[in-house]
């Protein structure tokens, strides 16, 4: 934190008065369902949370932290909200799993939102959510039902963003059902807007030592060859592949010694990984070596979004990064590039021609340019000594 940063200060004062409330506090008493005879008046309203947005950079997540860290309550969760998603659609499928076959001619509808949000209730009753954002139509379908009934139970969430509310999941696929949830989380979060148009993340730090290379220095691979050789040297172990499992999937990599990982950009991002495989590989190694990033553009989302995926999974959990690219970090995504025909090809199929179909983030890549601003702020800071000793897990 920066003493002299006043917006920083305001957001610390207003957790501050949460900070007192939930010491000690329990949403017990809006879990219970059974009314007895002699009716007790009313539990009062649950605690509003907070929902804090702004640029890249500007302490959002430290203040986050900081506030969790001096919560005394036993019963908090703090998670980045992708990975609260992937749990969330966990819990929705396997409730569907358990329930019996359906006999022929016998149909029943079952919805698993609200028990899976009862769950999380009866195991929590703070939430803190780092980089809420909403960009899948999977994820955006559900918040209002998950969201309502988490809320009613008591549960209080306070959240980082770099959207103000109104722009979650702007201009995304039938956003007309997702605006009803933007109601019910401004009702239980109050908004603070986190500004002061400094990133932190860029300010001059110690450097760990040069962590980002560029494929045009003849030099490089070599330099990153002894690297991780130094590093693999400090393992007690061989190098060889590896194989992870993950959610009944095997994801192959070439290349590992212990906790450490050399990869190449195709094999973590050119191919179909998500967010999953990427915390599965956050849990395993302290530090990821990726050769042969390209210069990314609009004619390579997929392989964008995974990258800005891998980046927020990996700073979440205090990976370190090793990168060998094409372009200085400064040009790593351009929106030139042209425009991908696949897109268009599941445009026409859609029927959504026209205006209508070029507002939607999905093609336009609006939302991979805005997250890049957060990816490339973030490679930053995981060059510095401070990041990388904080992510040494060798003494732990």
């Amino acid at each position: 934190m920066t003493e002299d940063d006043l917006q920083q200060r305001d957001v610390l004062h207003q957790l501050g008065r949460l900070l007192s409330a939930l010491n000690g506090y329990s949403n017990g008493i809006y879990l219970t369902t059974s009314k007895p005879k002699d009716e007790p008046p009313p539990p009062p309203p649950p605690l509003r949370g907070f929902y804090i947005h702004g640029a890249v950079g500007t302490g959002k997540t430290m203040i986050m932290d900081m506030f969790f860290s001096h919560v005394e309550n036993s019963r908090k969760k703090r998670v980045h909200f992708n990975g609260f998603m992937l749990d969330i659609h966990k819990r929705i499928h396997r409730r569907k799993q358990s329930l019996p076959k359906r006999r022929l001619g016998k149909m029943f509808t079952y919805d698993p939102i609200s028990p899976v949000a009862m769950e999380i209730s009866n195991e929590t009753c703070l939430l803190c959510f780092d980089e809420f954002q909403v960009t899948d139509i999977a994820d955006a379908m559900i918040l209002k039902q998950l969201f309502e009934t988490l809320f009613k139970t008591g549960v209080v969430v306070v959240a980082t963003s770099n959207r103000p509310p109104d722009d979650l999941y702007k201009n995304g696929l039938q956003r007309d059902a997702f605006l009803p949830f933007i109601r019910v989380l401004k009702e239980s979060c109050q908004t603070i807007c986190l500004d002061s148009g400094i990133d932190y993340r860029r300010l001059d730090r110690t450097a760990a030592g040069k962590m980002y290379f560029l494929t045009s220095k003849p030099d490089a691979e070599a330099i990153m060859d002894a690297l991780f050789d130094e590093l693999a040297l400090r393992q007690n172990n061989v190098t060889c592949p590896r194989v992870l499992e993950v959610q009944g999937r095997e994801v192959t990599l070439e290349k590992t010694c212990g906790s450490i990982a050399d990869c190449t950009f195709q094999e973590l991002c050119d191919r179909p990984v998500g967010a999953n495989d990427y915390l599965e590989m956050a849990k395993v190694f302290d530090t990821v070596f990726i050769r042969h990033v390209p210069m990314l553009t609009l004619s390579l989302k997929d392989q964008t979004r995974r990258f800005i995926t891998l980046v927020d999974n990996f700073y979440d959990n205090k990976v370190r990064l090793v990168l060998l690219a094409d372009v200085p970090l400064d040009r790593l995504f351009v929106t030139a590039g042209g425009e991908d025909s696949r897109d268009r090809q599941l445009l026409d199929d859609l029927g959504l021609g026209g205006e209508a179909g070029e507002r939607l983030t999905l093609f336009t890549g609006e939302e991979e340019v805005f997250a890049f601003q957060r990816t490339v702020s973030r490679l930053m800071e995981m060059q510095t000594e401070m990041y990388w000793t904080q992510g040494d897990r060798s003494s732990r």
